[in-house]
């Protein structure tokens, strides 16, 4: 086995950093995750059931962004307001004031959800897609179930009063992960700061964005807060600096005070305590591998996937990655053939192991060239 050791790969991802058992939050379930790594830095009984409250809405966002990646829906259709819709701008939740009868755009829906928290955008929305609010419901959690959300049902599209909208922090961890991931053209309504809605019957109404972290020096650009009387206050929110991203969510803080504070702090602990690595990108070459009979000497090899690693500060000494091959490799050999492997070994320990993939055709030499080839290795053990 022909071992390449990789000056550039030698970091290593500790799989748990939780030991800094001296960190705590004042929240009752709380999670953080370093968004291109997956590695969770940080959890407070994660897997506890909440009332997700207004982060439902994230969901909300995802089902209109899949039908308008789809093309099946656009940002310049519009919706009838129903009377149920407008009644929840008369009953005290956070909304958009739309009125009944109003025809709103996709777009403008979207922004009121989003950034005012608009519960009648919701079901104006909800309604404008699939008819009823309970059918947009079933969809929500269909896009739920399909993208890993294990423990959650929603049962309305705003998040409000309902024993069967439940989920946990960290299937809305999984679900801010796939927002950001899969919807970064869309994404950048949740860093919008007011959004002004020029209602029917009166003047302009501005609404500012209820993330209290966007308005703080950290480098946040989303994703929803949350309240209920029974969850208390809750919060997902997603912090970019120097290229790196982390997602948090936390539920049951007392006050808004907490909320905004214990947020921060988290984020800030994991951006100070550990450092993002990056081992490889996808579909570019890492290694040359030797080849055998082959056209040509040498064949270069790539991973398919991103290979990015969180680790805490300090441990980087205890990382090795190394290329793995049985070598000479023997033509012919056809691109994405597996060919070996990269290791990632943490304190004589294997911890992840990645396929090697062979980034080119190469062809095997004409039998003329083949026989001079085996001769002169024979005499001189030059392959």
């Amino acid at each position: 086995m022909t071992r390449l050791k990789l000056s550039l790969l030698a970091f290593l991802l500790l799989s748990c950093f939780n030991a800094n058992a001296e960190f705590n939050i004042n929240a009752r379930t709380a999670i953080l995750q370093d968004f291109l790594s997956g590695e969770i830095l940080y959890e407070k009984d994660a897997d506890i059931s909440i009332y997700p409250a207004s982060m439902t809405k994230i969901m909300t966002a995802i089902v209109a962004f899949d039908l308008l990646d789809r093309n099946e829906l656009s940002m310049d259709d519009k919706f009838i307001v129903s009377e149920k819709a407008w009644r929840l701008s008369t009953a005290g939740y956070s909304s958009m004031f739309i009125m009944v009868g109003d025809e709103v755009s996709v777009k403008s829906l979207l922004r009121g959800i989003i950034i005012a928290s608009g519960n009648d955008a919701c079901i104006a929305l909800a309604e404008g897609i699939a008819g009823t609010e309970e059918e947009f419901a079933i969809m929500m959690t269909a896009k739920a179930k399909e993208i890993g959300m294990e423990n959650t049902n929603f049962a309305n599209s705003s998040g409000i009063n309902d024993v069967d909208n439940n989920s946990t922090v960290r299937d809305i961890m999984i679900m801010s992960n796939y927002l950001i991931k899969n919807y970064p053209k869309y994404y950048k309504f949740f860093s919008e700061k007011e959004f002004t809605w020029d209602r029917t019957g009166g003047d302009p109404i501005k609404q500012g964005n209820r993330n209290p972290l966007l308005y703080k020096n950290l480098g946040v650009d989303g994703i929803k807060t949350g309240y209920l009387a029974l969850e208390k206050y809750s919060l997902a929110s997603s912090m970019m600096r120097n290229n790196r991203r982390l997602i948090a969510v936390a539920s049951g803080f007392d006050t808004k005070n907490d909320r905004s504070r214990q947020s921060a702090k988290l984020l800030t602990w994991g951006i100070t305590n550990s450092s993002l690595i990056e081992i490889t990108k996808a579909n570019i070459p890492i290694a040359k591998a030797e080849v055998w009979l082959g056209k040509k000497n040498f064949l270069e090899t790539y991973i398919k996937e991103d290979i990015y690693k969180t680790i805490p500060k300090g441990q980087k000494r205890y990382l090795k990655v190394s290329i793995l091959y049985n070598g000479p490799i023997e033509a012919p050999i056809k691109k994405d053939d597996v060919v070996g492997k990269l290791k990632i070994v943490y304190k004589n320990e294997v911890y992840k192991e990645f396929d090697l993939l062979a980034f080119e055709d190469i062809k095997k030499l004409n039998m003329f060239s083949r026989l001079l080839k085996s001769i002169n290795y024979l005499i001189w053990g030059d392959v």
